[in-house]
């Protein structure tokens, strides 16, 4: 599977978190279960999850049964999501690959997921033309993402200021697919879709142990503390921002997100 030359960048940013990346995914657990659970997977299913990181996801459709494919366009996690695998005693066979234009065959997959992961693409017509290319007539997708009201969302309005100026068109926001409206746009004439809300809560000790995490784990915000010249102040404003959600037992960050379950027509 190739990388799409204008995702390389994108490639290099989300695999940067390698093994770390998995404390990240940990604190989404629940609503990845969430969605799963909407999602009733049968054992024997072809799963198929997209934008894997370290395959958490992977995991738990493997656990259920499933005989799943991870893909992911970042090296240094798919590495990752083989090891803890392994390590698990499952079996799932994970590839570098892109979301855009994965080279799999058509219609060979019951069941297609994303948790907090194809909402990044680049180009949301192109994975979304390959999400329906991928699932079977009457298989299903299920997806997690984040609304542009979201805390996650503001995460990244906050870190705004120290990344580099957007391209000129800038990219769609990726919180767009967090609104039923532009999940209808996209998928609408191929899924026959539904939504569910929920709310997950980032628990931790301190903004300092989050910013730890994030730091070390999380490509977008690793990548930029590498490349920024205001390192001291991205850490600071991260803390405060994290901090301000502290109750006396440590943060608790309400964190809301759309599950989307589509069934292919």
């Amino acid at each position: 599977m190739d990388i799409l030359p204008h995702n390389e960048k994108a490639a290099a940013t989300w695999g940067s978190g390698g093994a770390a990346y998995d404390k990240v995914s940990e604190t989404i657990a629940d609503s990845i279960d969430h969605m799963l659970d909407r999602l009733d997977i049968q054992p024997g299913e072809r799963a198929l999850d997209l934008a894997t990181g370290t395959g958490w996801t992977a995991r738990r459709l493997a656990q259920k049964g499933a005989r799943v494919t991870g893909v992911d366009l970042g090296a240094g996690v798919i590495d990752a999501a083989r090891s803890l695998a392994a390590a698990s005693g499952l079996d799932i066979a994970f590839e570098v690959g892109d979301a855009e234009a994965t080279g799999l065959p058509a219609g060979c997959f019951d069941v297609v997921t994303s948790t907090c992961g194809v909402m990044f693409a680049a180009r949301p017509d192109a994975v979304a033309r390959e999400l329906a290319r991928l699932v079977r007539p009457g298989g299903r997708i299920g997806l997690t993402t984040w609304p542009p009201t979201s805390t996650l969302a503001q995460m990244f309005q906050m870190m705004r200021p120290y990344m580099p100026p957007p391209p000129n068109p800038a990219p769609p926001s990726p919180f767009e697919w967090g609104r039923e409206e532009r999940v209808r746009e996209l998928l609408g004439a191929d899924f026959d879709l539904a939504f569910e809300t929920g709310t997950t809560v980032l628990r931790m000790p301190s903004g300092e142990r989050v910013w730890e995490v994030f730091s070390e784990g999380y490509g977008p915000t690793k990548t930029l503390h590498r490349t920024t010249e205001r390192r001291d102040d991205l850490r600071r404003d991260f803390i405060a921002f994290h901090d301000a959600h502290r109750t006396p037992l440590g943060v608790a960050m309400p964190r809301e997100y759309l599950v989307v379950i589509g069934t292919r027509r």
